[in-house]
C-alpha cells in the first residue's frame, strides 16, 4: 500500500502542479485527525519516509507507574514489550496502522486531504494568475448568461467571468467562439481567486499595440498616453527613443496592417494615433487632430488652455457629442476650451 501512496503523490504532482511535500503536509495533517478522532485527542506522530517507501503513525504515550488515562499513558512493564529501552518517564512510540482507522475517521483523513488538494490548486491558479496582471489572455468562450450578459470563460485552468460592464460597447461574443482579455485584477478568495478581465480598459490597447509592433515591444517606441471611449475611439500618444525611427508610422505599419490588426479584435473602434511632445502648445494640437489649431494658450498652474480653430474647424476640433474634444483632454491632462478665431 506504500509504494501505492507514494506512486499516487508522484502522479498528482505531474498531473496537477500540486508539490509532493505540499500533500505530505497535508496527508500528515489528515491521519492525525483521523486517529485522534478514534482514540480521544491522543497524541500522535505521523512518520512519511519518501525514500523507503514508508508510511507510518505512532500514538505517543508517557510510560507510567500507575495508568490513570489509557489514551496518554502506558505501563512501564507494556511499554517494555514494544522496546526494552524505555522507562520511566519515557515517551513511548505504539505504531497505529491506517487500515484500521474506522470509518468516519477514515472520511475525515479524505476530507482533509481533499482539501488539501483544493487549496493547492487554488494556491497554483492564484500565482499563475497574478503573474498576468495587466496582460493579455486568449480564452474560450464557453457559456453567455443572458440575463446578464455576462460572459463565462474557459482560461485553461479554471473559469472566469467577463462581465457585460467589462465588454466593448456594442461588440457581440459568442459561445464557442475565442477572445483576448485584459487582466485586470487578481484576487485570493475563499472559492479561489477571483479574475477581473476587461475589454474596455485601456490597458488592453496598450497590450495589443506591443503585440503588433516590435518597436513598442523593444523600447524604440513608446506610448505615452491612451485615452479610450471603448467601441467608438482611442487616441494614442507615441513617442521615439530613435530619431531615424517614426513612432507614427511603425503604430501604422505597411499599408496599415499593424493598425489593422488592432482595429479588428477591438470591434473597428476608431484609434487616432498622435506624437507626443513634451511641449503642451504642440502636445494639445496634436491631441486634437484631426483638426488643425491656430493657436493654443496654455495655463500651467490650473492644468488649462484656450484653443484657437478657424470656424470651419470648430466641429472636428470638438467632435461628434464633444468626443474629440474629450479624448484630446483625457489624453493631455489639460482642460481644453476651444474658441474660433471669430470670436477672439
Amino acid at each position: 500500500m506504500n509504494v501505492e501512496f507514494f506512486a499516487a503523490l508522484d502522479a498528482l504532482q505531474t498531473e496537477t502542479g500540486i508539490p509532493k511535500e505540499y500533500m505530505v503536509e497535508k496527508i500528515e495533517t489528515a491521519l492525525i485527525t483521523a486517529f485522534r478522532r478514534d482514540v480521544n485527542n491522543a497524541n500522535v506522530k505521523v512518520f512519511l519516509d519518501e525514500n523507503k517507501k514508508e508510511m507510518k503513525v505512532f500514538q505517543l504515550k508517557d510510560v507510567v507507574e500507575t495508568v490513570e488515562n489509557p489514551d496518554l499513558q502506558i505501563d512501564l512493564e507494556s511499554a517494555r514489550k514494544i522496546r526494552r529501552r524505555y522507562d520511566i518517564g519515557s515517551v513511548a512510540e505504539i505504531e497505529f496502522k491506517p487500515k484500521n482507522f474506522g470509518r468516519i475517521s477514515a472520511q475525515t483523513a479524505k476530507q482533509v486531504i481533499i482539501q488539501g488538494i483544493r487549496e493547492a490548486e487554488r494556491g497554483i491558479l492564484l500565482k499563475e494568475y497574478e503573474s498576468k496582471k495587466e496582460e493579455l489572455i486568449s480564452a474560450n468562450v464557453y457559456k453567455i448568461d443572458p440575463p446578464t450578459g455576462n460572459a463565462i470563460l474557459d482560461i485553461g485552468k479554471g473559469e472566469a467571468v467577463l462581465t457585460k460592464s467589462e465588454q466593448i460597447p456594442g461588440e457581440v461574443i459568442r459561445e464557442g467562439e475565442r477572445i483576448r482579455v485584459y487582466v485586470i485584477e487578481v484576487k485570493n478568495q475563499h472559492r479561489g481567486p477571483l479574475i477581473t478581465l476587461s475589454r474596455r480598459h485601456s490597458g488592453m490597447v496598450r497590450r495589443l499595440f506591443e503585440l503588433e509592433v516590435p518597436e513598442i515591444s523593444d523600447g524604440t517606441v513608446i506610448i505615452n498616453a491612451i485615452a479610450r471611449e471603448p467601441g467608438s475611439r482611442t487616441k494614442i500618444a507615441v513617442s521615439s527613443t530613435n530619431p531615424d525611427v517614426d513612432p507614427i508610422g511603425s503604430c501604422i505599419g505597411s499599408k496599415g496592417g499593424r493598425i489593422n490588426a488592432v482595429v479588428s479584435e477591438l470591434g473597428e473602434e476608431k484609434i487616432d494615433i498622435i506624437k507626443y511632445s513634451e511641449d503642451p502648445v504642440e502636445y494639445i494640437k496634436s491631441a486634437l487632430s484631426p483638426a488643425n489649431a491656430i493657436e493654443v494658450d496654455v495655463n500651467e498652474e490650473e492644468r488649462s488652455c484656450r484653443v484657437t480653430v478657424e470656424p470651419s474647424q470648430l466641429s472636428l476640433a470638438i467632435g461628434k457629442e464633444g468626443q474629440n474634444a474629450r479624448l484630446a483632454a483625457k489624453l493631455t491632462g489639460y482642460k481644453i476650451d476651444i474658441k474660433t478665431s471669430a470670436a477672439v
